[in-house]
């Protein structure tokens, strides 16, 4: 793409040439140094921190010294990735990734019950397939230190920006994305984003139509009708199934505080927090599943976002936890299942218990009415 007509540079994933600098960027930045002390030192990140700083930014400048591509990245991630799968699951299944041509581009709408792990378990399941990696979409939320925007985008992620003040600039900057979306489609990238705005903390997994209007912001710029253009994206439906939650009891802590109070006040770092949990967190075994694509799109987004939940609910991987909240039989639970699930509940109130019941049972009751 020609830099000097760059409509996408405030929005899109850094390019090859914008490795190093923005690498350099992350080596300077007080926060982010702060945060690799407290996170891997942090018996040593108070009064004699400042000593470690500067081994740390030498040991980063000879550590990412190769590191110069996008390419690059991705396999410094992906080894990241395998240590992160050995020490918090027992396992990583997938399905569907047969059904799909690594050739093609593909936009994958998916539930999402974890802010970082759901992407990364796509693109884990993807890399390993041979298959090209995602573009993120990520909210502008989440990037509320200038070094977790640098290494969102060093890691393929562009920018959703849901901050967006007054109806023409939020018009403006979903218009943006969504042309941004069909751009690197039509180049051959694949996509990931989410089926609706923050993570389905109930369990209920639900696409908004918004999103899908997003979409087809460029559809309608093209003066094509909704079911043509929609048809044309490769929409693939995946459904992301963790055994454990390693932010239940958090989610469940949320929404009981927000049914009996009528307001929840995140903590400055409560986002940051939750992506580090679920990345260390035990989340025992995960199921991926690649839906099929929606190659024949009917003419409205609620019936179109009725057909990716449709796959969703239908590809969602039970385990023994949905099954024992749901109170459904199956040969799937044990004594040992039952008590781990006990556990989990004990010493919550009443009404934390019936939050984090539902939450596990939600994806088997609906499974069930579909039957």
């Amino acid at each position: 793409m020609c830099i000097d007509n760059d409509i996408y540079k405030e929005i899109r994933p850094y390019n090859d040439n914008e490795v190093k600098g923005a690498i350099q960027r992350l080596i300077d930045d007080k926060d982010f140094i702060n945060a690799i002390l407290k996170y891997r030192f942090p018996h040593a990140s108070g009064m004699f921190g400042w000593l470690l700083i500067p081994l740390i930014k030498r040991f980063l400048v000879k550590k990412w010294s190769n590191v110069t591509s996008v390419k690059d990245v991705q396999d410094y991630i992906a080894r990241y990735m395998q240590a992160t799968i050995d020490h918090s699951c027992d396992g990583v299944t997938t399905t569907g990734l047969d059904k799909l041509d690594p050739n093609k581009a593909y936009l994958f709408v998916s539930n999402h019950r974890d802010i970082a792990m759901d992407p990364a378990m796509v693109n884990w399941c993807l890399f390993h397939e041979n298959f090209n990696t995602v573009r993120i979409a990520i909210g502008d939320n989440l990037l509320k230190k200038p070094c977790a925007t640098e290494l969102m985008r060093l890691n393929k992620s562009f920018i959703v920006k849901r901050s967006s003040k007054g109806p023409r600039e939020l018009m403006k900057s979903l218009g943006l994305l969504s042309s941004y979306i069909s751009h690197s489609l039509m180049t051959g990238n694949n996509i990931w984003i989410a089926q609706k705005e923050g993570r389905a903390k109930d369990g209920n997994d639900k696409t908004d139509p918004a999103i899908l209007k997003m979409f087809f912001m460029e559809g309608r710029k093209q003066k094509l009708p909704f079911a043509e253009f929609m048809s044309g994206l490769n929409i693939v439906p995946v459904a992301i199934s963790y055994e454990n939650d390693p932010c239940d009891l958090a989610k469940a802590q949320e929404l009981y505080q927000k049914a009996t109070t009528g307001t929840y006040e995140k903590s400055e770092f409560e986002d940051i927090e939750s992506i580090v949990q679920g990345i260390v967190g035990q989340k025992r075994r995960i199921h991926i599943s690649f839906g099929d694509v929606i190659t024949d799109s009917p003419d409205t987004p609620d019936e179109l976002a009725a057909i990716i939940d449709k796959q969703i609910t239908e590809n969602y991987h039970l385990f023994p936890s949905n099954y024992i909240a749901a109170d459904i039989e199956s040969d799937q639970i044990t004594a040992k299942e039952q008590q781990l699930f006990a556990q989990k509940l004990a010493d919550q109130p009443q009404g934390v218990q019936d939050i984090l019941r539902r939450m596990y049972a939600l994806p088997a009751q609906k499974k069930q009415h579909l039957e």
